[in-house]
């Protein structure tokens, strides 16, 4: 991997987590994005068989598969959150993909999110890449609208509506 690079905008670096940084924050995350998952309207057990697969896959013993990079999102010397980049599933060679990015609690709101997306562009391009994609679920209207405010693309869009009682 390359030396990390500052990149202005609210000047953050991509620093590599350590193996006991990646071991605390993997639970979380996987938890989380069932929970999204579930949020966004798919069923509690496929949420939760997916994100194990997906574990497993990108994630063998514990550790990123190849290709795939967690990093912290530095200010300064401030950790002030997470960015996972990595190759997709599918797709062309020259495309990345934004697997998660999380700004800290105490640091939203301050632009380290932009700056974040705008530092991953230049990360991929470095990378020998020409596509960054990403998912979010749609209730996150908050990261939708950053998104798109950087000149993100909808690829698809899967929608759903719930019309009566689900069995358990």
């Amino acid at each position: 991997m390359t030396a990390p690079s500052t990149y202005s905008v609210a000047m953050v670096e991509f620093r590599d987590k350590s193996a006991e940084e990646l071991a605390a924050w993997l639970p979380a995350m996987f938890a989380e994005y069932v929970n999204d998952r579930i949020g966004a309207g798919e069923d509690p057990d496929a949420a939760r068989q997916n994100a194990a697969s997906q574990h497993e896959q990108l994630f063998p013993e514990g550790r990123p598969a190849e290709g795939q990079h967690v990093m912290n999102i530095v200010d300064g010397e401030r950790v002030v959150g997470t960015m996972w980049l990595g190759r997709p599933f599918s797709g062309a060679s020259d495309t990345w993909y934004v697997f998660d990015i999380e700004v800290a609690d105490e640091s939203r709101g301050q632009g380290f999110g932009r700056a974040a997306m705008l530092a991953a562009e230049e990360w991929t391009r470095e990378h020998g890449g020409a596509r960054l994609g990403l998912n979010v679920f749609g209730p996150n209207v908050v990261a939708r609208s950053l998104y798109e405010s950087l000149g993100y693309r909808v690829l698809a869009t899967a929608m759903f509506k719930d019309v009566g009682p689900r069995s358990t």
